[in-house]
């Protein structure tokens, strides 16, 4: 794949191309920019990062002769990452995000060093990174510091499955170590891309989750008898939130030729974690869309420094690395997600709860079986997880660099967190589709909608109905897995 001006979230969604490739235009653009410094730092002049130290050494004079040793003791000293290693496919993000970073044409790096990159990408060459050492501000040191370290034949990887040395992978694959130019190590270092990389694949995660929300939701809110009436058009006609209409023409569609909507109702009113599915679904779309679009501008920006501006004839020292967009936005989005969570608890609380015709707990024989009684247990407790996962990284600071970085963003801390939110939505929402499955199928022989009898036939085949208490951990682990797929390829209301 040749990596286009902008890059998308659908994009990186939908990339199936599983190489890259520095276009004419990118490379042209690399190279004139570096051109440019390399004839500037002939006239002796200091800037920050190519011929000095860093953060609060930005005063120390760096021999010439001394710049390339300068930039690797930087990679060196800045790989402190510790904690649990960052997953894989995050870090194929990074690679790609900070090739495309790179490829603006503002770094004042070599072609070779971008390629380099590529061929990491390209040969399955993913450094370990650790997830804690970023504070969100001059860039993800630390992270980016343990992406670049293989570059210089240093550090570990993972390597078709095995994790190795940077250099017995580096001779594997046929490629030698490299020494970094003056200011390419600060290049590598400084920017965003372990935030923005954690952020990307949550917001893609999110996106699908939030549509399985709502086919979830429709199959609990017929399991439950819940009346439709709360999705129909003029409801949401005057309160015009997209999110919200969205939601609402979703479930409405899904609920379409319903047997058990046909069903005469005794309640006047429903639950609110039915009622409420559009505005409480549709709200965290809303908040997903404003994330999109932060994020992509992310994506697309220069965020390292100082940024060496050819067109410009100037190298300007500025804080474009600093996380606070990400940082906001990744709690924003965590708090969010966290709601669909709440949601979903609450519907499997009332399938659960022998209202409406449903048996206690959902078991036919309840009393000698326990049915999901626990189930519930155990979404209710990572819901609670999740409350304390929300708390806003964002609102943290502390004073690093000797008092010269003396605001930070906490975004790696807000970005790595709000992944372990995503996961644990994907959980309770397995949940919630278990239960409902088993409370539709004791409405037999009342049928859902064509849709969702689909879905729930699909689901079926990985998770049967329990008459009895069997190890349920089993059935919701499936549950899980099944989550993983696109609800589109089930029905063509979701296209």
């Amino acid at each position: 794949m040749e990596l286009p001006e902008h890059i998308s979230i659908d994009l990186l969604k939908n990339k199936t191309d599983n190489t890259l490739q520095l276009s004419a235009e990118a490379v042209g653009r690399i190279s004139h920019n570096r051109a440019y410094l390399d004839n500037i730092l002939k006239g002796g002049e200091t800037y920050y990062g190519i011929n000095t130290g860093f953060g609060s050494l930005c005063n120390v004079r760096i021999k010439d002769d001394e710049l390339s040793q300068l930039q690797e003791n930087l990679v060196c000293s800045h790989a402190c990452g510790m904690g649990d290693e960052t997953p894989e496919e995050i870090v194929r993000l990074m690679l790609l995000l900070k090739v495309h970073g790179l490829s603006q044409g503002y770094s004042g790096v070599r072609p070779e060093l971008v390629q380099r990159l590529v061929d990491f990408y390209n040969s399955g060459i993913h450094p370990i990174v650790f997830e804690l050492g970023s504070l969100g501000a001059s860039g993800d040191l630390a992270p980016l510091a343990h992406l670049c370290l293989p570059i210089l034949g240093k550090g570990a990887v993972r390597w078709k499955g095995e994790k190795m040395t940077a250099a017995e992978a580096l001779q594997k694959a046929g490629l030698q170590p490299m020494a970094l130019a003056a200011k390419e190590g600060l290049a590598l270092l400084n920017g965003t891309q372990f935030m923005s990389s954690y952020i990307t694949w949550s917001l893609i995660e999110a996106k699908r989750l939030l549509v399985w929300a709502d086919v979830i939701g429709a199959m609990s809110a017929d399991a439950f008898m819940a009346k439709d009436e709360p999705f129909k058009s003029p409801i949401h006609r005057v309160r015009p939130h997209k999110g919200q209409i969205a939601t609402a023409e979703r479930i409405l569609k899904l609920l379409s030729g319903s047997g058990i909507q046909q069903l005469k109702k005794e309640q006047v009113q429903d639950p609110y974690s039915f009622r409420c599915m559009p505005q409480v679904h549709g709200a965290t779309k809303d908040v997903a869309d404003t994330v999109t679009n932060v994020l992509e501008i992310e994506i697309n920006s220069v965020t390292d420094n100082p940024i060496v501006f050819h067109d410009e004839d100037a190298i300007m020292s500025g804080g474009n690395f600093h996380g606070q967009p990400l940082a906001l936005h990744a709690d924003f989005l965590a708090i969010a997600m966290a709601e669909i969570a709440n949601i979903s608890e609450r519907r499997t609380y009332l399938l659960v709860s022998g209202q409406r015709g449903l048996p206690p707990f959902l078991s036919p024989n309840a009393g000698l079986n326990s049915g999901f009684m626990i189930a519930q247990y155990t979404a209710a407790a990572i819901v609670s997880q999740n409350k304390q996962y929300c708390t806003p990284a964002s609102v943290d600071s502390i004073v690093s660099s000797n008092g010269q970085e003396d605001h930070v963003s906490m975004g790696a801390n807000a970005a790595t967190k709000l992944r372990r939110v995503i996961q644990n939505v994907q959980r309770v929402l397995a949940i919630e589709l278990l239960t409902a499955a088993q409370a539709l199928e004791l409405r037999r022989p009342h049928l859902s909608s064509p849709a969702l009898e689909n879905i729930w036939n699909e689901f079926r085949k990985e998770a049967t109905f329990m008459p009895n208490d069997v190890v349920l951990h089993d059935k919701l682990i499936a549950a899980e897995i099944f989550l993983n797929k696109d609800p589109a390829m089930f029905t063509a209301l979701l296209k």
